[in-house]
């Protein structure tokens, strides 16, 4: 079967690289990952790995040729019968050392039988706009199965989100293309709904359990092998924060009652077990012939065992990688200013109560800060942009992503439209997003998209802090601990007195490749102004 190698994306701003060298020629065997050639853009030289092992057929663009994103570049037949759902392959934009997974010497089970209609392929998301590859963490059906449309079909991590996955479709999982624990890039197919079912890389059907007073038959093959154990409570239907949750506290998953939808086990599932599992009186066991030891308490959900090394989570490696790509791509200029928050905070305290009973919303400061930043964008654009090679490209509408700190990373949901939200809009939008980021149900285009960024570490108690700019954005507002203070304040008449004041500290980080300092001063003078002369009704 012929695979196409097409040219791959780098980046969101990238749409053409130039091939500066063959690694192999027409005629070479290459093995999936290996180097197959070099390009260069304006932001990355690298190596491409193939997407297939084989033998390379055909390359169609030369050294030194420019091309678009996704252009044919070489084909590679890699001695396999055509099968359902076969296309061109998308190349990744690295190889993960996850990608072992995806073997070709690995034998191919069987797929779903006598399945057939229309085939709609499932793919990876896009969960982030600088994010151009997944791991799947975990199927939630399995090759056979029915689904239905928008039912969780699998889960992934990227270093933005760990999220469920709908099914794009209703019918029957014909095959699974891409196993747990493989990293696969954005669009690229890992399982088929419906179709003819296709052998290559579907998921093996358990074998039918005997007839009614037959005899089981222990067949011993090859191609066959004892499944592994699974462990306790690993079939339950749930999240990876779940399964953390009851691994850490020595939980058996299949003892919880599940709320979710088809007896999910949910994040409230499993507190509230843990939480009656402390208060229950202990059993009282039989006296065991010979003392043993007592068993060690279970671990702090946060502690780290001195000396342990434990891998870092999906989520964590991608962000370490965006968090230095950041450093390397951008400038990063900080610059801090004290604003006082006093007419806020008052006016907070006078109307928060109202405001809950008529909205039914908690009356958070997040939105000031957002009706602020909106209004500092349209007077300064330039810190709503990207850079895109040479040129600025300003963004029609300001999109404000904010940064939510989990249990298992760090995730940006975004506010689209902001600057035409009212201020009960926007309290709305935070409590929505907030909430659906802490259980799992964002949707992919709810992570990307954001045109700045508000980090909020003054929740934990920070003065301010110097943040990464989130990618491609080019600033990133901080903001920290509102505080109480003296102030020197001047009057009319010049006399000075001193008085205690809310005090807070903001700071903005920002691309100095296009932002020069003067200009972030002047919007954060904007954003000063509006939050110490606060003037809309709540």
């Amino acid at each position: 079967m012929a695979i196409d190698v097409v040219m791959p994306q780098m980046g969101e701003s990238i749409f053409e690289g130039t091939i500066t060298k063959w690694l192999k020629k027409p005629g070479d065997t290459v093995n999936r990952d290996e180097p197959l050639f070099e390009i260069s853009t304006d932001k990355v030289d690298a190596e491409i790995p193939a997407p297939a092992s084989g033998v390379l057929k055909e390359i169609k663009a030369q050294a030194g040729q420019t091309l678009q994103v996704n252009a044919v570049v070489a084909v590679i037949d890699d001695g396999l019968a055509p099968v359902a759902g076969s296309g061109a392959a998308a190349l990744p934009a690295s190889t993960p050392a996850s990608a072992a997974a995806a073997a070709p010497s690995a034998p191919a089970p069987a797929a779903a039988p006598g399945v057939s209609g229309p085939a709609t392929d499932v793919v990876m998301p896009q969960m982030g706009e600088s994010i151009f590859e997944g791991t799947i963490t975990k199927w939630l059906k399995k090759v056979g199965d029915t689904v239905n449309r928008d039912e969780p079909l699998f889960e992934i991590s990227t270093d933005k989100v760990d999220a469920e996955i709908p099914a794009p479709a209703s019918g029957v999982l014909t095959a699974i293309k891409a196993e747990a624990g493989q990293t696969v890039q954005v669009n690229a197919v890992v399982a088929v709904i419906g179709g003819p079912a296709s052998a290559a890389g579907s998921v093996a059907l358990p074998a039918p359990a005997p007839a009614a007073g037959s005899a089981a038959l222990t067949v011993s093959s090859p191609a066959a092998a004892t499944p592994a154990p699974v462990a306790a409570g690993e079939d339950v239907r749930s999240s990876p924060l779940v399964r953390k949750l009851a691994s850490e506290n020595n939980v058996d998953l299949r003892q919880v009652p599940g709320t979710g939808t088809g007896g999910r086990v949910t994040k409230d599932d499993i507190l509230a077990f843990i939480e009656r599992s402390k208060s229950a009186p202990a059993p009282v066991a039989a006296p065991a012939p010979v003392p043993t030891a007592p068993a060690p308490a279970a671990p702090s959900k946060f502690a780290g065992t001195p000396g342990v090394v434990e891998p870092m989570s999906v989520m964590r490696k991608k962000i370490a990688e965006h968090m230095i790509a950041s450093r390397r791509t951008s400038a990063h200029v900080h610059t801090v200013f004290d604003v006082d928050m006093t007419r806020i905070v008052r006016l907070r305290e006078k109307n928060k109560s109202r405001f809950q009973q008529e909205t039914g919303l908690k009356l958070t400061y997040t939105p000031f800060f957002i009706r602020a930043v909106t209004r500092g964008l349209r007077a300064w654009p330039i810190l709503n942009s990207s850079v895109e090679g040479e040129n600025i490209h300003y963004k029609r509408d300001i999109n404000i992503g904010i940064a939510v700190a989990l249990d298992w990373g760090l995730l940006v949901p975004v506010i689209r439209h902001a600057d035409e939200l009212s201020f009960t809009g926007l309290q709305r939008a935070l409590n929505d997003l907030g909430e659906r980021a802490r259980t799992k149900k964002l949707k992919p285009d709810e992570v990307q998209g954001g045109t700045f960024t508000i980090t909020n570490p003054g929740i934990f108690g920070a003065s301010f802090g110097l943040p990464i700019i989130n990618q491609p954005q080019v600033a990133i507002l901080d903001i920290g601990n509102i505080v109480k203070k003296p102030v020197v304040l001047t009057d009319k008449e010049g006399n000075d007195t001193i008085a205690i004041r809310n005090m807070l500290t903001i700071a903005i980080g920002f691309d100095h490749r296009i932002i020069d300092g003067a200009v972030a001063d002047q919007f954060m003078m904007v954003v000063k102004g509006v939050l110490e002369n606060w003037n809309e009704a709540l």
